[in-house]
């Protein structure tokens, strides 16, 4: 979709929200939203997606008008768009990233952070309540938010699994920024991070491939950011060890479930709805 639609003109009283990012064709969001706003009788609200890259992002939202309640935000946008944005909370400040802008009544427009409350919520929801030390593999923008969440759920030291000092450097910076005792190693050993009570995978689709065989015999829990293709190599594997799985699945709709909240003022977002569109519509592809 174009940023045209930005500007097409609302039915009266309509409420419209939207995912954004670029490419953007594989977003579950639409299905999850328009779930939640079924169940909620939300007749008046719409969501879509729409292609839009770091350039277009500006005019895009400079369009904007009044029938807007809100943005999901993917790559590559979720730390651009906070210099255009009137405020941010602390939670997507102490990551400087954004996912989700909020637009009041009075226009303002508000930025959060719902992929560190929503890896919170989906452990929880999987009995992962607390561990003694936690795994990451991999260094992007998601490892951080999962340093965040790792700081309310892991009470001692996080090894994170990186392929560069580079890498390394900027995950031990976020260490120290939220709190969080952080150890980097070679990415060459991340089979021996797999012995950690709490693994969280962040690494593009197929990065973790060649790890499915080093699942240890008796595996703790994996955190999968992935949700397509699913479920991974590792995953299966870590499944057929007797090992707990939390999949990116359960990340997305728990942070949708938030942003739903936040969006409509209404709660509690039907998790149970939104979780079944997002399995029908992931078994339909």
């Amino acid at each position: 979709m174009t940023t045209r639609a930005a500007s097409d003109v609302p039915a009266p009283g309509a409420r419209r929200a939207a995912v954004l990012g670029s490419p953007i064709a594989h977003s579950l969001s639409p299905v999850l939203h328009r779930a939640a706003y079924a169940e909620l009788g939300l007749t008046g609200w719409s969501y879509e997606r729409h292609e839009v890259d770091e350039e277009r992002l500006p005019g895009f939202l400079k369009e904007l008008d009044a029938s807007w309640a809100g943005l999901s935000l993917t790559m590559p946008l979720k730390r651009a768009v906070i210099p255009l944005l009137d405020g941010i909370t602390g939670t997507a400040a102490s990551v400087e990233a954004v996912n989700t802008v909020v637009i009041g009544e009075d226009g303002r427009r508000t930025g959060d952070n719902t992929d560190i409350p929503g890896m919170i919520a989906a452990l929880r929801e999987r009995g992962v309540e607390q561990v003694e030390s936690a795994a990451v593999l991999g260094a992007g923008a998601t490892a951080s938010s999962a340093l965040a969440a790792l700081a309310r759920v892991c009470t001692g030291p996080v090894t994170a699994y990186v392929r560069s000092e580079a890498r390394a450097a900027e995950m031990r910076g976020w260490g120290e920024r939220l709190g969080v005792p952080v150890r980097t190693a070679r990415w060459e050993d991340a089979a021996e991070g797999l012995r950690a009570p709490l693994v969280v995978a962040t690494t593009p689709a197929g990065t973790t491939d060649a790890l499915a065989a080093a699942v240890p015999e008796r595996p703790g829990t994996l955190f999968d950011v992935l949700y397509d293709p699913w479920p991974t190599a590792l995953a299966a594997s870590w499944w057929r060890g007797g090992g707990a799985v939390v999949g990116g699945l359960d990340l997305l709709v728990h942070q949708a479930v938030l942003q739903v909240e936040r969006m409509t003022g209404r709660a509690p977002a039907p998790l149970a709805a939104m979780r079944a569109a997002g399995e029908a519509a992931l078994a339909s592809r």
